[in-house]
């Protein structure tokens, strides 16, 4: 029975055994005797993509009280579900991607606590997922955007579609439309500014 640490691209954490690229954290959201999850969601703003292998260090998934171990298809499902790159073991990803929020925006450097507070604001609403409307014509999104149609959720790469299953991405479509954007708009911004998410091998199949 898979455990529930799976983050779908609307930000739900779900029991599914897909594996993924990276993993992640929102804190301690979990019991270790039981090794389930608790009501709540999140217990911090820093929503973290971490890396998998980092220093060699191995961990026994929900087994203590430092944080839960989530996991993501890949880097653009973390950030549609509002995550940021990690400052400790993905510490280039987390320095282009502030670098380019802050040329998405117009803005300095920002601290990584002033970017949560940000998507925080972004990726929530009424504590359950945010969603936000295009803010430019569907082909003009940036590679890496997550978007809604139908209630299902599409990564955008290559001027394709890549709909999110619980089995991994299905064949890439051409989208007439959707819904709404899932991705955070200033992750987004840092999409359009040059971040490039690490994407899922499938996609460019």
């Amino acid at each position: 029975m898979p455990l529930q640490n799976r983050v779908t691209p609307f930000g739900e954490i779900v029991a599914i055994s897909q594996r993924g690229l990276f993993t992640g954290n929102r804190g301690i959201l979990h019991d270790p005797q039981t090794k389930t999850l608790l009501a709540r969601r999140w217990s911090s703003k820093a929503w973290l993509v971490c890396s998998c292998d980092y220093q060699g260090v191995r961990r026994v998934v929900m087994g203590g009280r430092s944080w839960t171990e989530l996991f993501f298809l890949d880097e653009a499902v973390a950030l549609a579900a509002g995550h940021r790159p990690c400052f400790t073991c993905r510490r280039e990803a987390a320095q282009r991607f502030r670098a380019c929020w802050a040329d998405g925006r117009g803005e300095a450097p920002p601290a990584a606590s002033a970017m949560d507070t940000v998507l925080h604001a972004e990726r929530l609403e009424n504590r359950v997922k945010r969603l936000h409307p295009l803010p430019r014509p569907l082909g003009d999104l940036p590679d890496g955007a997550v978007v809604a149609a139908g209630g299902q959720a599409f990564t955008l790469a290559a001027g394709r579609a890549h709909r999110w299953t619980a089995d991994g991405y299905a064949p890439a479509e051409r989208l007439a439309r959707a819904d709404c954007l899932l991705t955070p708009p200033s992750t987004v911004l840092a999409l359009a500014a040059g971040y490039r998410p690490v994407l899922h091998p499938s996609i460019g199949q």
